[in-house]
């Protein structure tokens, strides 16, 4: 019989998950105010400028050289999902799209066949500081859609919906609805080639926010599912008859609902869900297939093709300190 709740696992930087999902990132970067480049207006020395993930002074630079992110680099056969709930995200790829996005936004990309992409972290602001705060989720395709076309789909703050319930005292929880629904509640439509935009693949992407003591009954799903859920923030969180300790994660029974009691202090939780694609998984980096075969000629393509090339005159492009949110696609439309 399946526990209703279990796999208590603490939270590090990649946070575990299961199939249909690969892991999931959780960035939180203090930045301080920003130069003329949009790279942190503060030394960089005793940093391993390139590889700088240990958070010294708050914030880390990952791969970028002046700007903090991820420049250029290819991905294979699977999604990412990226959730900006503070801070920006400038995004250029090998076919020509760009973008802009945060505050609340969310990027929904089909790597597909293979594609090159950018994710910087632009520090905007030269007269404030520049916090970031996101959750990367990796996403997995089955084998019949690895080689679909690249592509990416802008959910927008304003478009996501937010559910609010009150408990019996009048205590609030809000479920921010990325994937998924709700109550009648429901997500903007996902990429179209993914694993979540069929509905009885059952995913969800939920950030709940629990007001304090809130009391908040969690309803059940489908028995195919896999749910787990993401404790980030908070204190003093209850699953059932559970405590929970911040910054830890816990499946939960997905046929069953489950009571979920706050403590003291506002809680914040990420929940993922899914039905499990259920096939074998072979991963070398930014490429996922399903056997060892296709990742060598995942990376023979990408030796030979370089999913489309690099149009952009550095590894790690910015737009422009005062641009909008934006988005442009492969061919030219602009959101």
């Amino acid at each position: 019989m399946k526990k209703i709740i279990g796999n208590l696992q603490p939270l590090g930087f990649h946070w575990r998950t299961q199939d249909p999902f690969l892991f999931c990132a959780h960035h939180h970067d203090h930045y301080p105010r920003g130069n003329e480049l949009q790279g942190p207006d503060a030394s960089l020395a005793g940093r391993h400028i390139g590889q700088d993930f240990t958070a010294k002074d708050g914030w880390r630079m990952y791969h970028g050289q002046q700007v903090p992110g991820f420049p250029e680099h290819p991905h294979r056969g699977f999604e990412t999902v990226t959730i900006v709930l503070e801070g920006f995200v400038d995004h250029s790829d090998s076919f020509g799209g760009a973008g802009r996005y945060g505050e609340g936004d969310v990027q929904w990309m089909t790597a597909g066949s293979g594609m090159q992409h950018s994710e910087m972290f632009p520090c905007i602001h030269q007269d404030k500081t520049n916090p970031l705060h996101l959750f990367q989720v990796w996403l997995n395709l089955p084998a019949k859609d690895k080689l679909v076309a690249p592509h990416y789909t802008m959910l927008w703050a304003k478009d996501i919906p937010v559910r609010r319930e009150m408990d019996a005292e009048g205590r609030e929880v809000s479920i921010r609805i990325i994937a998924g629904g709700l109550h009648g509640d429901q997500a903007p439509a996902p990429a179209p080639n993914s694993w979540a935009a069929h509905p009885d693949n059952h995913v969800a992407i939920w950030i709940v926010k629990l007001a304090p003591h809130a009391i908040w009954n969690l309803p059940e799903a489908s028995v195919e599912a896999r749910r787990n859920i993401y404790y980030y923030q908070g204190s003093g969180l209850k699953a059932e008859d559970t405590e929970i300790p911040v910054n830890h994660s816990f499946e939960i029974a997905s046929d069953k609902p489950i009571c979920l009691t706050n403590g003291n202090g506002e809680s914040h939780l990420l929940l993922l869900q899914g039905r499990p694609i259920g096939e074998p998984v072979a991963q070398h980096g930014p490429f996922v297939m399903n056997t060892r075969e296709e990742i060598e000629q995942a990376i023979a393509d990408y030796q030979r093709t370089q999913f489309g090339g690099w149009p952009w005159p550095t590894r790690e492009p910015v737009h422009a300190i005062d641009a909008d949110r934006f988005a442009r696609f492969a061919g030219g439309r602009k959101e």
